[in-house]
């Protein structure tokens, strides 16, 4: 099998995977949104060439898990405590309960859109919150400003900036990401104050 059938073999897993989790958790009546890549992907984005995301609530992650395997996903619990993975085949679909440390926050489902993704309506985290998410992931040991710019690039107008620079303003990572979006005019320059 060539190289580009082995990726596109993978990409449609991936894509399967996706609208199957999607659709589990919908029907478990489960709160959830896709989140990171994908869903930067299905507002407008590149698509990303690894995994898809989706946040829920810790409280309900034992329910996810059941629903996600009942559906025929692979579920297992890795070492770290804040998600759980599911494979379909090969592909890699992530359910986070926590973000960067923190209970993940009931109000970001308010904020989430209905979005067609890959044919399956489902909630999709608002373009500020991808970002935000994006950013405060940012650190010492991991740091690639080229995944991100493309996303900031293609979600510019949709992007809360103020709102962003709010959420990261404690991470110097972050901060640096802003400042060189706006060097770029991802980010309109505000006047010196």
């Amino acid at each position: 099998m060539s190289t580009m059938s082995v990726f596109h073999q993978g990409r449609q897993e991936l894509h399967d995977g996706l609208r199957m989790a999607a659709v589990a958790l919908g029907d478990a009546g489960i709160p959830y949104a896709l989140c990171g890549g994908y869903a930067a992907w299905a507002r407008g984005a590149p698509e990303p060439q690894h995994d898809a995301d989706f946040v829920i609530l810790e409280k309900d992650a034992d329910a996810a898990r059941e629903a996600i395997a009942g559906a025929g996903l692979d579920v297992r619990d890795p070492p770290e405590n804040w998600l759980f993975k599911a494979y379909h085949h090969e592909a890699l679909i992530d359910v986070l309960f926590r973000m960067c440390g923190e209970p993940v926050d009931p109000a970001i489902f308010e904020r989430a859109d209905t979005i067609e993704v890959l044919a399956v309506r489902m909630p999709v985290l608002s373009a500020t919150d991808v970002i935000a998410g994006q950013l405060r992931v940012l650190g010492e040991h991991y740091c690639d400003f080229a995944r991100l710019l493309p996303n900031a690039r293609a979600l510019r107008e949709q992007i809360d900036w103020r709102e962003v620079e709010r959420a990261v303003g404690d991470n110097p990572y972050a901060r640096a990401f802003l400042f060189l979006a706006e060097e770029l005019g991802v980010i309109e320059s505000r006047p010196a104050a």
